[in-house]
This record gives structure tokens, C-alpha cells and sequence, in this order.
């Protein structure tokens, strides 16, 4: 029976691609499933046998390590460079963006309260 092995829904493509490498190299037999035409099914990769679970977890494991140890690496590079993202810099990137998203929640509290009122509450 097929076992469930890593979840792809919103893993960046090069990660999806360097699990698919891991398992591959260390002779892990899995098949992958994609969203479908309607991105309701679920993308992920499932191992054939589940004898070879406990190997693919460790594999996954140390390797999911080594990324997060990476990307607080290059986090910490850019942060002591300057570079990194803040809010503010964001803001001064893409400002409609910021009032777009402030005039979505004015609309819903607004619709929010209106509603109630209506109902005389």
C-alpha cells in the first residue's frame, strides 16, 4: 500500500526538485502526484513500499536540517549586508499593494458592521 511521504502543496519548485534527487540517488522507490487540472487533488510524493518509510524519513529529515540551517544562513548574510526584507522597505517597494489590502478590510468591517445594524443588533 502506498504511504504518504512529503506533501508538496506550496513547496518551492528547486526543494520539490532536490527531495526528488535525495530519494532517487539513495534508491528510494516513490511515484509523485500532481494538483490535477482543478489544483484539488493532492500533490505529493508516496513511497510504493513502506518497508523503505523509516529510510525516507531519515533521508527527509537530515536533508529538511541542512535547508532551514541554509536558509538562516543566507537570512543572517543578507540581515548583517542590509539586504534583507523588512515591512517598511515592502511598503516603499509596492504601496498600492499595502492599500489594496487596507481597503479589502475596510470593506469587510464595514459589511460586517453594516450587517448588524440592519439586523438591529
Amino acid at each position: 500500500m502506498a504511504t504518504l511521504l512529503f506533501s508538496l502543496r506550496g513547496v518551492p519548485e528547486d526543494e520539490a526538485e532536490e527531495v526528488r534527487e535525495l530519494l532517487t540517488e539513495h534508491h528510494v522507490d516513490f511515484y509523485e502526484t500532481n494538483a490535477g487540472n482543478w489544483g484539488v487533488s493532492m500533490p505529493a510524493l508516496w513511497l510504493r513500499n513502506d518497508d523503505e518509510l523509516v529510510k525516507a524519513r531519515q533521508l527527509l529529515d537530515v536533508y529538511q536540517v541542512q535547508r532551514a540551517t541554509q536558509a538562516r544562513e543566507h537570512y543572517l548574510q543578507l540581515k548583517a549586508a542590509g539586504q534583507h526584507l523588512t515591512f517598511f522597505k515592502s511598503l516603499k517597494e509596492r504601496p498600492m499593494q499595502l492599500l489594496i489590502y487596507l481597503g479589502g478590510i475596510a470593506l469587510t468591517i464595514y459589511v460586517s458592521i453594516r450587517v448588524l445594524f440592519e439586523l438591529g443588533l
